[in-house]
This record gives structure tokens, C-alpha cells and sequence, in this order.
């Protein structure tokens, strides 16, 4: 295997397996440290492991790097990576870094690093693959690329003191869900969280945040342009943007409104009236709701939508008109499965659930939680005094409220983990990190 060269950007994504090919998880990046007179050296890889938790993995306990696929021993521990004094994530911190040539030839930019397995079968940075500044005026235009020794380039005092280009990082973000894009962000540096949060497109950023903490939401967010707050607030579900706004202080808060979209400010606006722990202080303005003439085909069309949640997707509301919370009088609620046991032209207006009952928009979290695990539910509608529908409380605005408040950030101690981890089939041991 000596010699073997490997691009970390494609090592990104690949299967980790233990021995005997059970699966252990997917490398998310590489983990190297510097010295002054030699390349990088490689320390080990943060693997994914079920649970979305990301562990660190010793490179001496990897055997085989190749073929799309990394082979270890079996022997991980299961406590989520914390990077040490003078570690340094590839994908996270070196993509996307300008560098200068020691000919004095000018700058280029990290696109790609490759890690070579030596002699003594640990693996060092030897090669970059770099992009030079374009050189045309085209919008379209793109820098010359080439691959340099690490030795080649260095790293001046202007670069170490510019932003970091964060379009390499972004682009191994593509395919992470929300939950997974929000905890990559959160285990970068600060620095680095900065510019990712200020490349990322408003909607991606606005998923990601929805899966964050408030005060992590916070903290992100001030790091950011009012006005590009708004845009991302905008793209936010009204729930999660007024939790956001309740941990804002008051004129804060107004400011931000008036620079949102009418619209959504106001239905951020209605849910800040209501008490955080009631049902319309949980709920989302967002359900699908339809008249009780309309058919069976265009509320599955409407909730064949690919940006409409699954839970919001369940099922569709049917109300008099107006049909924009608060609606006319609610009538009440069919449900998808029920949809899918009858032809196309049937009117949804014969297909009500006549056993479920709305909640109150005054309603306790101990009440909704009731409704939706009595009926077997994944969302509940809530009405005002009036009767009209005013919004659904689904299942996970229930659960962010009943797991703990760090739920997203669990460590090793988290039993279930510990139980699954010893449960495997004897290949993978639990070890000390090094």
C-alpha cells in the first residue's frame, strides 16, 4: 500500500466497515496536524457513525483506504470527537485556503488536498490541487487549476489574515440533511461556522437553524447583516422563527419584523401572542387546507409538494372560507392514508375524521401530547373561541419541547448508544481515543 495517494474531497461520504464488513459508519473528514518541517501528517478521520454522532477513528487503526469503501480494526470510541490542541479538520479548515507559491508566482486556492500512505504506513499530505485567481473578466471564467507539493506553497501573512473561502466546505454540505447540516456547523470552529453561515443560500441556512437551539440560533444569527437576517427569518416555519424572536430582546425583535416579508411577519407576529407552552404557542401556520368541495386529487396534489413536511403532509384541513389561518369555521380533517382508499373524484367533505377533535389554542402541551398519542396522530389541528383553524401542532414541535434541551448534543454516556455499540458482533471493541 506504500505510495497510495487518496483525495480527501472523494474520501468524503465513504463506507467505514470493521473486519468482517459490518458497516461502522461514513468518513466526514480527515484529521491532520502540522510540523515545521515536513508535510501534514494524519492523525485520523471523523467517521459517522449511527446516531449522527461523529467520532474520531486513529488513522493506526485503519487498514485499508481504497476502492470507495475504509476498512479499521473494529476498535472506535463511541464519545463524540472534540478536536485536540494542534488538530486541524481538512474539509472543515484547509479547502477553501489561499495559499502563496514560494516561487513568488502568485496565490491559488485549496480545492482538494491528497493524503499518500508512506513506508511506515502512516499517511501525510503530499499534494494539493489548487486553483489559480481567473484571469479573465467573464462572469463564467474560472483560474487555471494544477496539482503542487505541499512544499511548494506557503502561507503569507495576508492570506493568514483574509477570509476563508468557504465554497469547497459548502459543496460537501449538499447532500446532509437539516439536523446533519446543523450539527456540522456547530462542531466548527467559530470563525469558520462564520463563513459557511454567510455563504450558505438563505434557505439552507434557514433549515439548518430550524434544527438549532435558540441560543445557538441566536449566536449565529448576530454574526450576520440585518438585512440578511430577515431574508433567512423569511424562509424560516413561523414556529420556529417566533421561538427564534422570543429569546430576542423587544426592539430587536420589532426591527426585524418590519424588515421581513408582510406576510411573514405577521404570522410570526400572531404566534408571539400566545403563551410558548400552549398549543398555538407550538403550532405552524402552514397546514394544507381546502374547501370541503375539493377532491381527493388536488389535496394529494398539494401534498405531493416536495418542500411540505411529512408531518404537515399527513393530512389536509378542511375549513370554510377563508382558507389562510385564521380561516372560516374548521369542519374538519382528512387524513392521507383515508385519501389513498378512494377514487380521485371523491369530495374530501365525505372522507372527515369524524373522531378526532381539535385542541384549543390555549391548550397545554400535556393535552396535545395526549390527542396526538390517544389517536395515533402526527399533527392536531388548533382553533380559536371562534371555531376557526388556526394552525396544527405536529409531532416534533412536541417532541423539541419534551426531549431535553440538549438532545441534539448528547455524549457518550447516552445509554442506548453504549448498549447498540456492545450488541455488535464482537468486531468492534470500545478503546481510548488514541
Amino acid at each position: 500500500m506504500s505510495g497510495q495517494r487518496v483525495f480527501v474531497a472523494r474520501l468524503a461520504g465513504c463506507l467505514v466497515f470493521d473486519p468482517v464488513g459490518d458497516r461502522v459508519g461514513k468518513v466526514r473528514d480527515v484529521v491532520v496536524v502540522f510540523r515545521a518541517d515536513a508535510p501534514p501528517r494524519v492523525v485520523g478521520l471523523v467517521v459517522e457513525i449511527p446516531g449522527k454522532r461523529r467520532v474520531f477513528v486513529s488513522i493506526t487503526r485503519v487498514t485499508s483506504i481504497g476502492a470507495g469503501q475504509v476498512i479499521t480494526t473494529g476498535l472506535i470510541n463511541v464519545r463524540r470527537f472534540e478536536p485536540r490542541a494542534g488538530e486541524v479538520r481538512v474539509i472543515a479548515e484547509i479547502l477553501g485556503r489561499e495559499l502563496a507559491f514560494r516561487d513568488g508566482s502568485g496565490t491559488a486556492t485549496i480545492e482538494d488536498v491528497a493524503i499518500t500512505q508512506a513506508p511506515s504506513g502512516l499517511w501525510d499530505v503530499t499534494q494539493l490541487f489548487v486553483r489559480r485567481p481567473k484571469t479573465s473578466s467573464s462572469p463564467f471564467a474560472k483560474g487555471a487549476t494544477q496539482f503542487v507539493a505541499w512544499s511548494e506553497m506557503r502561507e503569507t501573512d495576508a492570506a493568514a489574515g483574509a477570509p476563508q473561502s468557504a465554497e469547497q466546505l459548502i459543496a460537501t454540505y449538499t447532500d446532509l440533511k437539516p439536523a446533519d447540516l446543523a450539527s456540522s456547523l456547530l462542531e466548527l470552529p467559530k470563525e469558520r461556522r462564520v463563513e459557511v453561515a454567510a455563504e450558505l443560500p438563505n434557505e439552507r441556512l434557514a433549515d439548518a437553524l430550524e434544527e438549532m437551539q435558540e441560543q445557538d440560533q441566536v449566536e449565529l444569527l448576530r454574526t450576520l447583516d440585518d438585512e440578511r437576517v430577515a431574508d433567512v427569518l423569511d424562509q424560516m416555519q413561523p414556529d420556529d422563527a417566533a421561538d427564534l424572536f422570543a429569546q430576542l430582546p423587544r426592539a430587536e425583535r420589532e426591527h426585524l419584523l418590519e424588515l421581513m416579508e408582510p406576510e411573514e411577519a405577521e404570522d410570526v407576529r400572531r404566534l408571539l401572542n400566545y403563551a410558548p407552552n400552549s398549543a398555538g404557542g407550538l403550532m405552524t401556520t402552514e397546514p394544507v387546507i381546502m374547501s370541503a368541495d375539493a377532491t381527493v386529487a388536488e389535496a394529494l396534489a398539494l401534498i405531493r409538494q416536495e418542500e411540505l413536511a411529512p408531518a404537515l403532509g399527513a393530512a389536509v384541513f378542511l375549513t370554510l372560507p377563508p382558507y389562510e389561518p385564521p380561516t372560516g369555521r374548521f369542519l374538519g380533517t382528512v387524513h392521507y392514508q383515508r385519501m389513498l382508499r378512494h377514487p380521485p373524484h371523491e369530495r374530501l367533505g365525505g372522507l372527515v375524521d369524524q373522531g378526532l377533535e381539535p385542541v384549543m389554542v390555549n391548550a397545554s402541551i400535556a393535552e396535545v401530547s395526549r390527542t396526538l398519542a390517544s389517536y395515533n396522530l402526527v399533527s392536531v389541528p388548533v382553533v380559536d373561541d371562534a371555531g376557526r383553524l388556526v394552525g396544527v401542532v405536529t409531532i416534533d414541535d412536541i417532541l423539541d419541547h419534551l426531549l431535553p434541551d440538549d438532545w441534539r448534543r448528547r455524549d457518550g454516556e447516552d445509554a442506548a448508544l453504549k448498549r447498540s455499540a456492545a450488541a455488535r458482533t464482537g468486531s468492534i471493541g470500545i478503546i481510548g481515543r488514541r
